[in-house]
């Protein structure tokens, strides 16, 4: 099994696509209105096999309900500043570190509608 698609409720559609396509520098898969109420947003991560799906008739969840989701980088220093040059409000990376373990890196940050998410920085 492989997760490919996470849905993600928001409050306004065009406001979420361009944060998550201008701002994060998601790739825009498809942008489709299948019917009045039916609205579907696929949006990839660069270099990622999961996609998120925001729109229209999608999930029935509130705007702002999913927390947490995370985005694994390679050097999260360079992400961070990234995303702040576009604009994204982030909180400052924080350093975990277990005794004998070698460091994770967390930068969290949130959508327009308060979804959350962080860039997380692997030791391996």
């Amino acid at each position: 099994m492989k997760l490919e698609l996470v849905p993600v409720p928001v409050s306004d559609v065009d406001r979420a696509k361009d944060f998550y396509a201008n701002k994060l520098g998601f790739n825009v898969d498809l942008d489709e209105r299948f019917s009045e109420k039916l609205r579907v947003v696929q949006l990839t991560p660069p270099g990622s096999a999961c996609s998120i799906c925001i729109g229209e008739g999608i999930v029935q969840t509130s705007p702002g309900s999913v927390q947490g989701l995370h985005l694994v980088v390679s050097d999260i220093h360079a992400a961070r500043a990234e995303l702040v040059e576009r604009g994204v409000e982030i909180q400052p990376v924080e350093e975990l570190t277990a005794p004998g373990k070698p460091s994770v890196a967390y930068a969290h940050f949130a959508d327009p509608d308060g979804n959350t998410w962080t860039l997380q920085k692997l030791p391996y």
